[in-house]
């Protein structure tokens, strides 16, 4: 098994044609080792989050290639894309997007039951919500737990396939400051047990303390950590 599990290879994103065309992305090349806990920093418009999109293959870029457990996904069909985006992806989104009507295990248990993988789920998803804090709650509706707990239940759910990686899109901007410093250290632990690759995106570097790495983009473009001289590209 290789040890690098996200490999970016020239992406370009362009959005438009003419005078409205946007260069979103602009030969973004990276790559990211098994179990590296990796944040993507930048300012609002800086391209950060249509880079989770390519990653999260939510969006095919307009040039390059992403490369997932050594497999060039931009050569997948949409059914394809979607196969492989349920079982090597996990998510966690800033609002937590539970299902109100269902209860915070059946919540967990959803990408396996999109997956059609029944075989230890229930385990598997209990046993995580133990880990996360919510053992109590997890025959609760989801709309009757707090904040943090569904955010909780959220990375749960993003971790129940056993993703190659998962990624997170703001998961602290709807929580209030104590609760994202509670959030922010269960990912790391969760990281650090499961050997588990995160890479989350935020524009509150100082919320998430000591990491592995820090990608900053800056109008499209990659640099390899949070000072780097505007001029100088991301090689890794």
């Amino acid at each position: 098994m290789s040890d690098i599990v996200l490999e970016l290879k020239g992406i370009n994103k362009v959005f438009g044609q003419g005078d409205t065309r946007v260069q979103a992305l602009d030969n973004v090349s990276f790559s990211v080792k098994r179990g590296e806990f990796l944040l993507i920093v930048g300012s609002s418009g800086s391209g950060k989050s249509t880079l989770l999109n390519m990653i999260g293959l939510l969006d095919r870029p307009s040039s390059g290639q992403v490369m997932i457990d050594g497999k060039n996904t931009t050569k997948l069909s949409d059914s394809k894309i979607s196969e492989f985006r349920n079982s090597k992806l996990g998510f966690i989104f800033q609002f937590s997007n539970l299902m109100a009507d269902l209860t915070i295990l059946e919540n967990v248990l959803l990408p396996r039951n999109i997956q059609r993988s029944d075989q230890n789920a229930y385990r598997e998803a209990t046993d995580l919500l133990k880990a996360v804090g919510l053992e109590s709650q997890m025959n609760k509706r989801a709309n009757k737990v707090s904040g943090g707990q569904a955010q909780r239940a959220a990375i749960a759910r993003g971790l129940v396939n056993h993703p190659t990686i998962v990624l997170a899109d703001e998961p602290t901007g709807n929580l209030d400051s104590v609760t994202a410093e509670t959030i922010v250290q269960l990912m790391k632990s969760m990281a650090k047990k499961l050997n588990q690759t995160f890479i989350i995106v935020t524009h509150d570097r100082l919320q998430f303390g000591e990491v592995d790495r820090v990608i900053t983009i800056k109008d499209g473009r990659a640099f390899e950590g949070e000072d780097m001289p505007p001029k100088m590209e991301l090689t890794v």
